[in-house]
Order: C-alpha cells, then sequence, then structure tokens
C-alpha cells in the first residue's frame, strides 16, 4: 500500500499538478489539506478519471480536506466530536477507512501569533483531536496525517532563532503533539529527496525554498501497526519546484500490506 499527504493550498489552482503528480506516483490512498473549495466543489470528476474516489469536506475560500481512495471509502466523518465548534466547525478534519486503515486528514489550525485568540483555538483543536483519536485507535489500525503547524524539534526548522516568539515552536504546541503521539502513535519520519533536512513547507518569499529555508510542519502519525510495516517515506521536493506550486510538498509512505 501506497498512501501520501499533501497540503495543496487550492485544488483547483493546482490541478493540472496534482493531476499528473497522481498520475506518476499513483498512491493507494491520497489525504489532502487547505484544498479551499466549498463542499461539493471538489474536482471529483478529474481525479475519479484517474480511478479515484473522493470524501471532501469543504469551506470555500479557507481550510478544506479531502481523502482520495483507490482502495474504497467506507466510514466518512467530517470533523471530530469534541472538536471546536463540533457539528458546525472549520472544515479542518475528515477521516475514511481504506483497505482497512482508518485514514484521518487534518489541517491544523496556524495559531497566527502566541499571544492570539486563534493560538489558544490551535491548542483547543489539539487537544479535542487527542481525546477523538484516543478512540481511533482503540478501533484499529489508524494513519493521521496533514499539516500540523507545528514544528515538534528545533531540528525541523531551519534556524531555531529565526522562530523565537513565534507560533509553530513554542512549548504548549509541542507539547499538544507529544500528547497525541502518546495515545499510541509513532511518527513515521521521511527522508528528504536532496539534502538531510526533512523539510515540508518553505515560504514563497525570499527564495526560501531555493535556500531550503524550511520547515517540518506535514507529519505522518501512524499505530505501530502501520509504523512498523513502513519500507520508505519521502518527502518529494520536486512536486514544490516548477511554476505555480504549492509551498508544502507532499511525504510519500510505501507500506509492506
Amino acid at each position: 500500500m501506497r498512501f501520501a499527504t499533501w497540503n495543496v493550498n487550492s485544488v483547483k489552482a493546482r490541478l493540472p499538478r496534482l493531476l499528473e503528480w497522481l498520475d506518476a506516483t499513483k498512491p493507494d490512498v491520497l489525504l489532502l489539506q487547505e484544498t479551499k473549495v466549498a463542499q461539493g466543489g471538489f474536482p471529483s470528476a478529474e481525479v475519479g478519471e484517474l480511478g479515484y474516489e473522493t470524501a471532501e469536506y469543504g469551506q470555500g475560500r479557507w481550510n478544506g480536506v479531502a481523502v482520495l481512495s483507490r482502495l474504497g471509502l467506507e466510514d466518512v466523518r467530517n470533523g471530530f466530536p469534541g472538536e471546536p465548534g463540533y457539528p458546525d466547525a472549520e472544515a479542518r478534519a475528515i477521516g475514511a477507512t481504506c483497505g482497512g486503515v482508518r485514514f484521518l486528514s487534518v489541517y491544523v489550525p496556524n495559531g497566527r501569533t502566541p499571544d492570539d485568540p486563534h493560538y489558544t483555538y490551535k491548542l483547543s483543536w489539539l487537544s479535542a483531536l487527542r481525546v477523538a483519536l484516543a478512540d481511533e485507535v482503540a478501533a484499529g489500525p489508524v494513519v493521521v496525517a496533514g499539516d500540523f503547524n507545528v514544528a515538534p524539534t528545533d531540528a525541523d526548522v531551519w534556524d531555531p532563532a529565526a522562530f523565537a516568539g513565534a507560533t509553530h515552536v513554542t512549548v504548549p504546541e509541542r507539547e499538544a503533539l507529544s500528547a497525541i503521539r502518546g495515545v499510541g502513535f509513532t511518527d513515521v519520519p521521511a527522508r528528504p529527496l536532496k539534502g538531510d533536512r526533512p523539510f515540508t513547507y518553505w515560504d514563497y518569499r525570499a527564495g526560501a525554498f531555493h535556500q531550503n529555508l524550511g520547515m517540518r510542519i506535514d507529519l505522518v502519525y501512524a499505530t505501530p501497526d502501520i509504523a512498523g510495516a513502513v519500507k520508505d517515506a519521502v518527502v518529494d521536493r520536486e512536486a514544490r519546484k516548477g511554476k505555480g506550486p504549492s509551498d508544502h510538498a507532499p511525504i510519500v509512505v510505501d507500506l509492506d500490506r
């Protein structure tokens, strides 16, 4: 089984690139974030021509998540109980069972700045996700992946000093991630196709990508039965190159399953 996660930063703006990437990479399951289309607006017909079923959870110009699968889609759920605002929450999480594995695509709130109310919302959202995932883990093999908007350690940013006083690296955010792992998840490390820093996000500005001034904020967490079956996991930097890319690169994971 091959699965992948990708913050596509507008599925319509990135559609030609997405279709080309799907055709070349052929993941069995793809988790997307920041699709930025309203519910019902996902280009399901176009990806369907490549053999994918789509489960989408959309919210117009903001947020949005989806699961694309060639292994079927069962028990699709938008959001999760306990999520701030549930059931009318922002479109930040969707789950589906594909090939006997429970997959959740998540787009964690950014947090903006540590003194912004959105930061408190981010911590509340992560806390609620931890509770919901504990229930998922009890039911069987689980993969939760996506844009977590948190760099787990200082090694996951290009220069820790550059992020002093900013979100994505604060102690409460990292503790929230640790608590999620604590309910039964392993952080699946992905190797870079080039260099030694497995970053997944680079700002569009100031040539950050070409200088590799990035962050590892897109993560794959898996229960031990899935993590133990990982044959390879890579950050596909090639998908970040060229004209009109997302500011994130996809992570591709191959399982001996």
